[in-house]
């Protein structure tokens, strides 16, 4: 399912490839006369290369790197050869800490571009070694090869038992050498970040890290079916040019379902842009194939609260999570909002739908008094998947993994084709990824949505302060802000639609919030649920005659877990 991290870790930024292969006869009859043309051209080490040390060349292109991820999944999978475990146990998150690529050996520390890249060490927790290559502006590549003297190691440290060929874990991409990011240097700060299997990550304009992409899932909570974790195993990086603001970056990817060859576009704006480009080839049926894959923490919110021994919550900060709801906006433009759960079990839930314009985790709440925590969730960013092309019909899945703590990462959001992931099938997909502090990919040909959005839901047991409790009840509070709200004359007051897939939902009472904040409204209602067997799906948006004025709340509500 998904990742279990140590404290620490989770609350750190993130923090390995192995010895060059030696190519067989057929890799090498074919890639002998483009190396030979690369090097008659001229291809040296470009300026980019610093003291890093690097392997021989050979010729590099996205197409070629298709057909090798092709005939990959044509063969059985062969996972690659790690150090011994013994060693790489030793190298905890606290003796990982203490492993420092040096900036001075940065990949492009000099230029061209403005993004340095360094690199991260093995460790317990980043066992999978991979490859990385630098492509010149003549298409030549060069696998850079791992040195411990790159990395500021203690005498003392586990990871001197690597020795000489370990391999790196993953790269990080560091702020601007040209000092553009006036508030932060680039030795001491990086802005995205690939580590572990197929997942990376950015921060957003609030300068935080906080949930992850993954390249693809496999089997994410699928009955019967241990989940799969294919992983990146190696990765090209382009030589840009002096001042570029977009890194270019290229990716293998194998496992043993599948494999696959990516092409990333990273652009460092207030935010973080990321072009995807992926072909994915089957090596054999999977049950669930999720695709642009988003993965992230959510325990409590203001929703409910989780109970600890007697009467005391479990536990003491307000609300703890790195994203509170899951965005959709559907091909038929319908804009949802589905606050994110801690179930009482597994759950997976599926929306429909067909040529969809986006969806995403979101942390919509920003306020530091709701969560009193110096890791600063409040900084955490949403994340926000564009489909590039029609993706056809399909359907986005959330799951949501129970947990009683903010070391695991519980929830997972994905777009499953409507089609069968069947063995020798191939899927070519385009989106973009949009890591920010804000909501403003929520656009259209029109500009920003003009719907309110749902910033808070709220429960209770149901019936009147003061009265006694309704058996079998729960009162539902739903709050809306801005949009058409914020300019309803007067003494009108929103109709809210409120349906249930089972209870009884009671009259809607819907009134402004009386803390004199323009457009925010609230919707609230009780629920009768005697005659209720396993979860109920509630949803809900506010009108005035037959115009929405807000976006469309859903919400699993899972009764007894309250």
């Amino acid at each position: 399912m998904a990742r279990s991290r140590t404290t620490k870790a989770r609350r750190a930024a993130q923090s390995a490839s192995t010895p060059p292969a030696h190519p067989d006869r057929r890799e090498f009859i074919a890639t002998a006369g483009a190396l030979l043309a690369a090097l008659a051209a001229g291809a040296a080490l470009p300026a980019a290369a610093g003291p890093l040390r690097f392997s021989g060349a050979t010729k590099f292109s996205f197409d070629a790197l298709r057909q090798r991820a092709r005939e990959m999944a044509l063969m059985p999978y062969n996972p690659p050869p790690q150090p011994p475990a013994a060693v790489l146990d030793k190298i905890d998150y606290d003796a990982h800490g203490k492993l420092h690529f040096s900036t001075e050996d940065a990949l492009f520390a000099n230029g061209p571009g403005r993004y340095p890249i360094t690199f991260f060490a093995m460790g317990r927790y980043s066992r999978s070694p991979v490859r990385m290559h630098l492509i010149d502006a003549h298409g030549a590549a060069r696998e850079i090869r791992y040195d411990p003297d790159y990395f500021d190691m203690p005498a003392d440290s586990p990871a001197r038992d690597l020795g000489p060929h370990a391999g790196f874990a993953g790269f990080r991409i560091q702020e601007s050498r040209l000092g553009d990011q006036k508030k932060l240097d680039w030795q001491h700060n990086d802005w995205a970040a690939f580590l572990g299997a197929s997942y990376f990550r950015a921060i957003g304009g609030l300068y935080q890290y906080g949930l992850s992409a993954r390249g693809v899932a496999v089997n994410v909570a699928e009955s019967g079916q241990a989940e799969e974790f294919p992983v990146f195993t190696e990765f090209w990086f382009e030589t840009g040019k002096e001042g570029d603001d977009t890194v270019t970056l290229y990716a293998l990817l194998d496992g043993p379902g599948i494999s696959g060859a990516y092409r990333f576009m990273l652009t460092r704006t207030a935010d973080v842009l990321m072009d995807v480009e992926a072909s994915l080839y089957l090596r054999r049926d999977i049950a669930r194939l999720g695709l642009a894959p988003c993965t992230s923490m959510y325990w409590y919110s203001e929703t409910a609260r989780p109970a600890g021994e007697g009467r005391v919550p479990a536990d003491w900060r307000p609300e703890v999570h790195d994203s509170d709801g899951l965005a959709l906006w559907t091909g038929a433009g319908e804009r949802i909002w589905r606050p994110l759960n801690d179930p009482p079990r597994v759950t997976v839930s599926a929306f429909e739908d067909k040529s969809p314009h986006g969806f995403g985790l979101v942390q919509r709440d920003r306020n530091f008094d709701h969560y009193q925590d110096g890791v600063h969730y409040e900084r955490r960013p949403d994340l926000w998947v564009e489909p590039l092309g029609d993706w056809g019909a399909g359907a986005v899945q959330l799951v949501e993994i129970p947990t009683d703590d903010e070391i695991h990462d519980n929830i997972v959001s994905m777009w499953l084709p409507a089609a069968p992931a069947r063995a020798g099938a191939s899927l070519d997909l385009r989106y973009r990824l949009h890591w920010t502090a804000d909501e403003r990919w929520m656009t259209d040909s029109s500009g920003p949505s003009a719907l309110a959005q749902c910033v808070a839901t709220r429960m209770g047991r149901g019936g009147e302060p003061g009265q006694p409790p309704v058996p079998h009840s729960t009162k539902f509070v739903v709050e809306f802000l801005g949009g058409p709200l914020a300019a309803l004359p007067f003494g009108v007051i929103p109709q809210a639609v409120v349906t249930a897939s089972q209870g009884t939902p009671g009259a809607a009472v819907v009134e402004p919030v009386p803390d004199g904040i323009p457009g925010h409204w609230r919707a609230r209602f009780d629920l009768d649920t005697h005659a209720v067997t396993g979860p109920v799906e509630l949803r809900l948006y506010l009108k005035r005659d037959n115009a929405a004025l807000s976006e469309t709340w859903l919400y699993q509500f899972h009764p007894g877990n309250e």
